[in-house]
């Protein structure tokens, strides 16, 4: 006649042992021929030589385009903030984001270029046309300098 036993160690066998304590704590689960896989993250690695390269792409995103604003604010992401870069790059949205920065920036342009002309007077351009090309020149200069501070380098 076989006894059963209600204990604690009659439980605990029956439970298959982790891999190892990585794979229980990660989701990694280990294939049979040798590639790892993150079942939590849909991830695959790929065996190269002696190495374990994971399998890594990066989500396709809708082009779009971008101007100089763009552009410099690009060149500053890479420059100075290189986490930020690459968090955008990485999760697709770069492309999206830079084509917004870009817009912003050329609508803030115009927009303090057209305050600031109605500051300097138009009647000017009749009167000293080189004196006044001279101002919007000076104009955009004070424009561009301010849309860098507030938009590209922030």
């Amino acid at each position: 006649m076989k006894s059963q036993h209600s204990g604690w160690m009659s439980n605990q066998s029956k439970k298959p042992a982790p891999q190892s304590h990585m794979a229980s704590n990660t989701g990694m689960t280990l294939r049979p021929n040798g590639v790892r896989e993150y079942s939590v993250l849909g991830g695959k690695y790929e065996r190269q030589g002696d190495y374990l390269i994971p399998c890594l792409t990066v989500p396709a995103e809708e082009e779009q385009p971008i101007g100089t604003w763009g552009q410099r604010h690009l060149d500053y992401l890479k420059q100075y903030r290189k986490v930020t870069y690459t968090n955008l790059l990485t999760s697709g949205r770069l492309n999206a984001y830079l084509a917004d920065i870009d817009r912003q920036a050329q609508e803030r342009f115009e927009r303090l270029i057209e305050g600031m002309k109605q500051a300097q007077g138009e009647r000017l351009k009749a009167g000293n046309a080189l004196e006044w090309v001279g101002r919007m020149n000076n104009v955009r200069a004070c424009a561009r300098e301010i849309v860098n501070e507030e938009i590209i380098y922030a």
